[in-house]
């Protein structure tokens, strides 16, 4: 504020209104005055202050006080010891009141007239920290809201807010004001019940209160607390509203205003001259360089007429009025005030060039002064110097007025009066003219006869007669001039605003061609950049490979990159990138673009606008392919923006990333992302693909978004919104008033490429929206003119339409309604890449936007063409899987969440009229409006693609990887999607495990129950074996059902969590439900074998329990006897005497016993006959194959495949030196897994050393149906039949001899014979009457519950053992094994174990098993850990059921035992055979007996201890039922399918999925390919092959030659992905570099040609490409 110097001044205020038509004269100092005393005579309110010793912090404080209030006010800050103020009111004196409240005030700093109003308007923030662009633009609450609230303070966001989507309906303010102040009669409309009283004087009372803004005022308001960038789009957006925009900004605080020149400068107007009106040209400038006639409009003193009003009228045709300027009779136009007198308005009319439609021929800028003239001298002034003509509107001129003469301009003075009274007569009229020296024709009368219409024309008719002969034309940017000598302060003053105007003119100043600035300033991205785009490409297409050997070829595109990026690299820093740098670097960063962006579209605006017309001459004629290409380049050559400097920034930063990391040149580059990443966040657009070269800079825009996500993390969560159309149908427009953001629109600026916006989310928001920012992506137009003539148009916008729809939440599909045909050709486009989305999980949601349907009843109308579109959508959809091959997509509702009804929105055309002077169409902004409600509702449903901006980082880098391979379907795979499946994988292995788990310990429980089901430790009343066996099942069914119903339940919640991108991975979700189905068939299957199998053989073993029993209790009566004989001798009895009498007793018992001779199975019967069962079904042949040779004579000796057949004796021979599959060798192969396979299986059941079941053959039988079936290998029935006899034959000979063993261990005689020794010992102690209570409780720890718990240990380890080797990253997935192996092969350095890899997988994955699970537990603890804890439960369950038989107080030893065993029964298998032996003659005590057996647990846990800790680990494998090595391969092998041209595992999760994939393939030559003629190993790798034109043959393809690219024809079955980083199979060409010459050696062929990229891989290297390969971070 300026230091005010002023000794004794009186200060004089007045409140006037220009448009009041009620005006009288002050009675007491003759002043105007606008209200009137009840004795006529005007009230004056002119308060005089007198101001003593004023300080220089005076606080201005102007007057607040509205028309008809009288109050005092203190308004400036004094020395305590001095008199403040004396107030004088002209009117009254002031009461002690008064001064009291004035003393009471002093204290306090006032605020300020405009503070105080700009508090009201909500608006008292900004008047210092200045409303940024940032903030209007945040999406919040309010953005759907239509309600401006209850509260003033409301009004001019809610203005701001209709004004920033140009809806001109903005300046009519009502929600809070009208609902806050509605008079009392106006609130009693509705009352529909009179009453009797009613009061009639309400109705003349004025609607108007004192409290109710004007909208200048509010638009005042608004300037003066927006900063410079919010002021030039308020400008912008109120001139495309046909609005008068602030030529003059006053502040009432001050008395200054300020000359909007920075405001206007964005403001871009076309129109047509008369001499372009044949031509059907256009001049497109911007209007403050624009030289025009400036025609004013003022009023002096006291006016009825409202000018603005008139101002309209003139302005406007016949057929459409608009309100240009606001006036008194528009809605709150008649509201005092406040802020805005002063303010001078500009407007511009511009021709359209039609003289039946113009109303001037010429174009003409409008100013409108709102105030006296008498008060606004230096507003006055300035328009004078500035106009072409001067309008001054009156009521009353007094012949002595000074006011209008001014020697100093050459503006033509034009009076215009209303003749309101008599003193306005032709004499006084004359001699003001004469002082004047004006003539007849500057002056306007409007008589009381004359109507508007007549004084419009006359009007309009001097206005024409100045615009024929103007005299003075003058640009906004020359009037600055005018300003700064007349001390108005001009907006572009300001230090940001000119520092950044000095930047940017020292980069374009300098410009004259574009093309040769851009040639000789940005080499990095001409053709230099197009040549990589081109080899990037190619890269991956390989379409000009001819006869090359694919390797070599994509190293010789490689090195060719390397040497394109070495000549960017040698180009260094131009003078004009550094100025750039060093602009967006400094602090005026936001001046320096707007100024660079203005200057350069002024560049190119001219050139543009003859090559267009040119173009549009070409494009008449399609054969003019040739000319339209050049006209294209130059047209490209000529436009120059901003986006050029930062491609050429990113292509300068990209090229240093080729540079070793401590070169300078790099190092002064690495900060350019995060400078890019901070102008992101400041509003300004980022190019993601450059439209000129038809690519991504992935490295570049990678790193600005990873920084972005730096800078904002952990408010990094973004959604997606993209639009997709045909060129110029109005994309950005649309987005622009949607959203508020500045796409570029000018008719020289149709977007190329796609650029991208961020939009913030308020706080209070973020929880609707479940994000932090809204991404905003617009497009260049499919189908543009520029490209459409052009071959590769079509690819280039299936490019662009798979990218933005692949990165989008929401597409916004834009079609026009006069482009049908243009239509279907867009809607092809996008349907092919909604279906690509669609199939890497995305299901998107997309809206239609039909543009230029005007009709109030388009939507009812448009019923039958929604029905039409969507018929043809699903055509499309039909014909687009066709095409992409996947024919199961019938509906485009299959691909898209798309309802007919709510995803099509009609909108209005853009103008209300014709242009230039069409204000928008209200209809326009209003259907935008309700669509982005739309949108931001849909955005608050949908699950993100890409929940951070580092993944959407990911995203852009994935799918334009994937989108540069032709066939992008099959080559889709990012780290997200990885990621997400890993997880879904992960989960599910788990609920697996967990699964097996369970019912791994519920089958040995029950299995548990059935050892010692009819014994002691039995735990059911149940006595038939059959019946228990029924109700076994039934028991195991409910426990699958039960976890399949878990399982599937967890998948359902899987995909049903917001985080994690399982919508990515929907795809799988039908593969992993049948995977649970299947694994409780499998499990099913196998609990009920295991339990028929364990019921079987305790049912064959109940005749000799019975025998055994039998035997036993004759011995023991027999003892009792010889006991009794020789205690009647009454003689001592040595020992050997002892000996001797029981010897004989025991032969002679013996000798009584019935001969017992249990009958001996023949194993290879009943294997014979689960044999014939399985072939029967294959057909007679097989049949008759099987009886051909005896099982006896099958499996003798290893299994050899010999070829059958002349053609596969003669591949079998060619193998050996020709790359020919030899089908001998690959069916060798798999019958060697296969017999492993069985051979496992035969010795896990003979390990138990149980008796032979039907079941184990059976599966036997399955294991190996289940591997032919999945084996890629040609097999035929004798392959079958004969394999199955060896291992048949096999597995026979192996059961019979368990099954022998089986039945000679549990010979009752045989087993009475080893308890001689025992029974003998129990009779001397028994004879000699020995204390047996130790004896015997050592004996029952040791032959009953030491087995039993030694068996539980070994029961329950392998589960432990497999849970902690599930903790391993490695054993997590199928994927994580693969990593992990190749990763240790890699460091192994060991040419055998590559060989023992590729060659013999699945033995080399188990022994490598075995050798991790051994590597874990080669410590004692880490085992130990878990026998201790088992064998402690078993200790404590054993002291517990100790406790609670004492607590029984049983009567005999037996039943204590029993109840022991009963209560153990669960969990121990008690041996029957060893407890009834522990009963034979034991007559020890029970309570010492109970003391002993507590000791002798104790005992037995220590010896159990240390058992364990003295076998060896590889021995405790050995014992355990489950065994780990064998659970933890079926867990990472899957299904077993191998590529069937380089022979590398599946990696997929589930046993159910359908189709089979690899992440990592190998080089041909490492499955011992080779050239025919040069023999030497080949180096052409599937995942590139499946992209060239070569063709293969094998046995799938009757030998005939079938293209690689159609290879699912022959393996559907089969995704064979495309290397997507080109660095995926770095480890397996690093691999056959390195072992190049050994493996040439092992296959019996040359060494291969190693391309010369190969040869530079390191270790390191191959290491990093597993992790991109497997997507580990």
């Amino acid at each position: 504020m300026e230091e005010i110097m002023i000794e004794d001044s009186f200060v004089d205020f007045y409140c006037e209104e220009e448009e009041d038509p009620a005006s009288t004269t002050c009675a007491d100092c003759e002043s105007d005055n606008h209200e009137t005393r009840t004795d006529g005579k005007a009230v004056c309110h002119h308060v005089k202050t007198t101001v003593y010793n004023i300080s220089h912090e005076l606080v201005s404080q102007p007057l607040e006080t509205p028309v008809g209030v009288m109050e005092s006010y203190i308004m400036i800050n004094c020395r305590k010891e001095e008199t403040l103020q004396e107030t004088t009111d002209t009117n009254h004196s002031t009461d002690s009141s008064n001064i009291q409240e004035m003393q009471n005030l002093k204290k306090q700093r006032k605020k300020t007239y405009l503070e105080g109003i700009l508090e009201n308007l909500g608006l008292e923030q900004y008047h210092r920290e200045k409303l940024s662009f940032s903030k209007i633009l945040g999406i919040d609450e309010k953005t759907i809201t239509d309600d401006p609230g209850e509260y003033k303070s409301n009004v001019p966001m809610y203005f701001l807010k209709k004004l920033m989507m140009i809806n001109v309906t903005a300046r009519n303010i009502k929600g809070a004001l009208s609902a806050a102040n509605l008079s009392p009669s106006e609130l009693d409309v509705n009352n529909a019940a009179d009453t009797p009283e009613d009061n009639f004087d309400d109705l003349f009372d004025s609607p108007i209160t004192d409290d109710m803004f004007n909208p200048l005022d509010i638009i005042t308001a608004l300037f003066l607390c927006s900063d410079g960038f919010v002021q030039q789009e308020l400008a912008l957006k109120m001139s495309m509203c046909q609005f008068s925009v602030p030529l003059l900004l006053p502040n009432c605080d001050t008395k200054q205003c300020t000359l909007m020149l920075w405001a206007m400068r964005d403001i871009v107007k076309k129109y047509r001259l008369p001499d372009l009106s044949e031509s059907k040209g256009f001049k497109e400038e911007r209007i403050v360089l624009s030289e025009l006639p400036m025609i004013s409009f003022v009023r002096l003193g006291k006016c009825s007429l409202s000018k603005s009003e008139i101002l309209n009228k003139l302005l406007s045709n016949s057929e459409q009025y608009h309100d240009t300027f606001v006036h008194r009779n528009m809605e709150y136009g008649d509201s005092p005030r406040k802020i805005s007198d002063g303010l001078t308005e500009i407007t511009w009319y511009l021709p359209y060039g039609n003289k039946n439609m113009d109303i001037f021929s010429e174009p003409v800028a409008i100013a409108n002064l709102h105030g006296d003239i008498a008060s606004y001298e230096t507003q006055y002034s300035f328009l004078c110097h500035t106009s072409a003509a001067v309008f001054v509107f009156f009521d009353q001129l007094e012949p002595e007025c000074k006011l209008i003469p001014n020697k100093s301009h050459n503006a033509n003075i034009f009076l215009v009066g209303n003749q309101m009274n008599e003193s306005l007569t032709p004499d006084v009229l004359k001699k003001i003219a004469k002082k004047l020296n004006l003539t007849k024709n500057n002056i306007i009368i409007k008589t009381k006869q004359t109507n508007d219409g007549h004084f419009v024309k006359c009007l309009r008719k001097a206005v024409s007669s100045v615009l024929t002969n103007p005299g003075l034309k003058m640009s906004v940017e020359q009037m600055a001039i005018i300003a700064h000598e007349l001390g108005i302060s001009v907006d572009e003053d300001s230090p940001e605003c000119q520092a950044g105007k000095k930047h940017a003119e020292s980069i374009t100043a300098g410009i004259q061609d574009t093309f040769k600035f851009k040639e000789k300033q940005f080499p990095l991205q001409g053709q230099i950049w197009k040549e990589l785009t081109f080899l990037e490409k190619e890269e991956f297409r390989l379409r000009k490979l001819g006869s090359e050997n694919i390797e070599n070829y994509k190293s010789d595109i490689k090195i060719k990159k390397e040497e394109q990026r070495k000549k960017q690299s040698s180009y260094g820093m131009s003078e004009v990138m550094r100025r750039f740098i060093s602009g967006i670097s400094s602090k005026e960063r936001g001046y320096f673009l707007k100024w660079m962006r203005m200057n350069l579209d002024n560049l190119s605006q001219i050139k543009l606008c003859g090559l267009r017309e040119l173009y549009k001459e070409k494009c008449k004629d399609s054969e003019n392919k040739q000319e339209i290409k050049e006209i294209d380049q130059q047209l490209s050559n000529s436009t120059l923006g901003t986006e050029h400097f930062f491609r050429e920034m990113g292509q300068m930063y990209e090229a240093s990333l080729y540079l070793p990391e401590t070169d300078p040149s790099r190092q002064q580059l690495q900060h350019l992302p995060r400078l890019c990443a901070q102008l992101l966040l400041d509003g300004f657009f980022l190019e993601l693909v450059d439209g000129d070269a038809s690519n991504i800079p992935l490295r570049w825009v990678s790193d600005v978004l990873s920084q972005l996500n730096d800078l904002v993390s952990p408010k990094n969560k973004i959604l997606v919104v993209t639009v997709l159309g045909v060129q110029s149908t109005g994309k950005s427009t649309l987005l622009n008033t949607m959203f508020g953001v500045q796409f570029a629109v000018s008719s020289g600026r149709c977007t190329r490429g796609a650029f991208m916006l961020l939009i913030k989310v308020s706080e209070d928001f973020k929880k609707d929206l479940n994000c932090d920012f809204v991404v905003i992506i617009d497009t260049e137009g499919l189908k543009s003119p520029e490209l459409a003539q052009l071959d590769n148009s079509h690819e280039h916008d299936n490019e662009l339409a798979t990218l933005v729809v692949g990165l989008s939440d929401v597409t916004i599909i834009n079609i026009a309604m006069e482009n049908s045909t243009e239509m279907k050709d867009i809607l092809q486009i996008v349907v092919h890449a909604f279906l690509r989305m669609k199939e890497v999980g995305k299901k998107h949601k997309c809206q239609f936007v039909h543009q230029n349907v005007s009709d109030v009843s388009a939507h009812e109308k448009n019923l039958r063409g929604r029905k039409l579109l969507l018929e043809q959508l699903n055509e499309m959809t039909q014909a687009a899987a066709k095409m992409e091959k996947k024919e199961e997509n019938k509906n485009f509702t299959d691909v898209m969440e798309y309802n007919p009804d709510t995803g099509n929105c009609y909108i209005p055309g853009l103008w209300n009229g014709n242009p230039p002077m069409a204000p928008v169409n209200v209809g326009y902004s209003e259907t935008v409006y309700e669509l982005k409600k739309n949108i931001i509702q849909v955005l608050g449903k949908c699950q993100s693609t890409s929940n951070n901006i580092k993944e959407f980082g990911e995203w852009i880098n994935s799918l334009w990887t994937a989108i540069k391979h032709e066939n992008f379907i099959f080559s889709f795979r990012n780290s997200l999607v990885a990621d997400a499946y890993m997880r879904l994988c992960t989960e599910y292995n788990k609920w697996e495990w967990e699964f097996k788990k369970e019912m791994y310990t519920w089958v040995t429980d029950a299995e548990t129950k059935i050892s010692n089901f009819a014994t002691a430790a039995a735990k059911t009343e149940i006595s038939d074996l059959r019946e228990y066996m029924t109700l076994l099942k039934s028991e195991a069914a409910s426990e699958l059902t039960k976890w399949e119903t878990m399982i599937l339940e967890n998948l359902k919640k899987y995909f049903e969590q917001p985080e994690g991108h399982v919508y990515l991975v929907e795809g799988y979700r039908e593969e992993f439900t049948n995977s649970i189905k299947s694994l409780r068939r499998q499990t099913e299957s196998s609990v009920f074998n295991q339990l028929t199998a364990a019921i079987d053989i305790k049912q064959g073993l109940k005749e000799l329990n019975k025998i055994r029993a039998t035997y036993t209790e004759k011995i023991e009566k027999s003892v009792h006897v010889l006991i009794d004989e020789c205690r009647k001798k009454k003689v001592n009895m040595t020992d050997r005497e002892l000996d001797e009498s029981f010897n004989n007793m025991w032969a002679e018992t013996l000798h009584t016993f019935s001969p017992f001779a249990q009958q001996t199975l023949n194993v290879f019967t009943s294997v014979s006959l689960q044999l014939q069962k399985n072939i029967s079904p294959k057909g007679g042949h097989a049949c008759e194959l099987l009886s051909e040779k005896s099982l006896q004579d099958c499996g003798l000796e290893p299994f050899t495949y010999t070829p059958k057949g002349h053609r596969e004796n003669i591949q079998h021979k060619l193998s050996g030196f020709l790359p020919v599959k030899d089908a001998v060798k690959a069916k060798q192969e798999i019958a060697d897994s296969i017999t492993s396979a069985c051979n496992d299986c035969v010795g896990d059941k003979i390990v138990r050393k149980t008796n032979y079941h039907d079941t184990y053959i059976q599966e036997i039988l399955h294991i190996i149906d289940e591997r032919l079936n999945k084996t890629d290998v040609d097999t035929d029935i004798e392959f079958e039949v004969s394999l199955k006899q060896h291992i048949c034959g096999f597995a026979a000979r192996e059961f019979q001899k368990m099954h022998e063993d089986f039945i000679e261990e549990n010979d009752p005689y045989r087993r009475l014979q080893k308890n001689k020794e025992k029974f003998c010992a129990d009779f001397k102690d028994v004879f000699n009457k020995r204390d047996q209570c130790q004896k015997k409780a050592e004996e029952f720890t040791d032959q009953c519950l030491k087995p039993a718990v030694e068996d539980f240990v070994y029961r329950s380890l392998g589960l432990d053992i497999v849970d902690k080797m599930l903790t391993r990253e490695e054993f997590s997935t199928r994927i994580s094994f693969q990593y992990s192996i190749l990763l240790n092969l890699i460091s192994k350095r060991d040419f055998k174990s590559f060989q023992s890899y590729i060659f013999s997988y699945e033995d080399f994955a188990k022994l490598w098993i075995s050798d991790r699970i051994k590597e874990s537990f080669s410590s004692e603890s880490a085992l130990c850990e878990f026998e201790d804890r088992h064998l402690q439960s078993c200790i404590d369950r054993i002291n517990a059921a100790i406790e609670k038989a004492k607590a029984e107080k049983t009567d005999s030893l037996k039943t204590f035992v029993e109840n022991i065993c009963k209560e153990l029964g669960d969990k121990l298998v008690i041996s029957q055979e060893a407890l009834d032996s522990f009963m034979v003659l034991n007559k020890a005590d029970q309570d010492q007996f109970a003391h002993w057996l507590n000791k002798c647990v104790m005992e037995m846990k220590e010896d159990l201890r240390h058992k364990f800790k003295d076998i060896p680990f590889e021995t405790k494998l050995t014992h355990l039922r489950v065994k780990p090595q064998n659970e933890l391969f079926n867990r990472v092998i899957g299904c077993g399918k191998q590529c069937p041209f380089c022979r590398v595992p599946c990696d997929a999760g589930g046993e159910a999925h359908t189709q089979h994939f690899a992440s990592l393939h190998r080089p041909n030559g490492l499955g011992t390919y080779r050239w025919t003629v040069s023999k030497k190993l080949c180096t052409n790798i599937c995942s590139s092959l499946v992209i060239s034109d070569i063709r293969f043959r094998c046995g799938e393809t009757n030998d005939q030659s079938h293209p690689y690219k159609e290879y699912r024809k022959i393996f559907p079955d089969w995704d064979i992905r495309p290397d997507g980083s080109l660095e995926a199979s770095d480890y397996w060409k690093y691999i056959l570099k390195k072992y190049n010459k050994n493996f040439a050696k092992a296959y019996n062929a040359k060494r291969a040609d190693i391309p010369t990229c190969w040869k530079r891989m390191t270790k390191e290297q191959a290491k990093e490409s597993l992790k991109k390969a497997f997507y580990i971070k």
